[in-house]
């Protein structure tokens, strides 16, 4: 049965150009491209999008990020895809970081990371649901 998950391709990564090849990357490894937005974060819709990490040493800096620049939001379809996509995106740390992983190859930093992936089925539901809308949690503005 196939699942769905949400690829966020950061304000870093679309500067520096990146997003065709990680795009490319994602569909190599049988993802399906379901949906795909252009986006610009606002403080209040990142706020509402990273909320658990609310407290964080490094949450204010990540919601000045993430509202830095545009953001290319993609919605994966397939079996595993949440666990699948955070094995293809890596580790946040720069030292776990394994070689042929999309961080390993655009990351800039911990924050500056290239991508966001959900890390569990619940959150990507949350997710996705903030992102392309759902009559419970309608769309994020951008």
């Amino acid at each position: 049965m196939n699942q769905q998950t949400l690829l966020l391709i950061k304000p870093n990564a679309v500067m520096h150009k990146h997003a065709g090849n990680i795009i490319s990357i994602i569909e190599t490894k049988a993802f399906l491209l379901r949906d795909i937005k252009v986006m610009q974060f606002t403080p209040e819709a990142a706020a509402a999008f990273y909320q658990e990490h609310l407290g964080k040493e490094f949450y204010d800096r990540l919601i000045k990020f993430m509202c830095s620049g545009t953001t290319i939001a993609l919605l994966l379809e397939k079996a595993n895809a949440v666990a699948d996509l955070r094995e293809l995106v890596g580790d946040t740390d720069p030292a776990k970081r394994k070689p042929g992983t999309i961080r390993h190859l655009y990351a800039e930093g911990i924050t500056e990371n290239a991508v966001h992936a959900s890390d569990s089925p619940e959150h990507a539901q949350r997710e996705i649901r903030l992102i392309f809308g759902s009559p419970q949690y309608p769309k994020l503005s951008h």
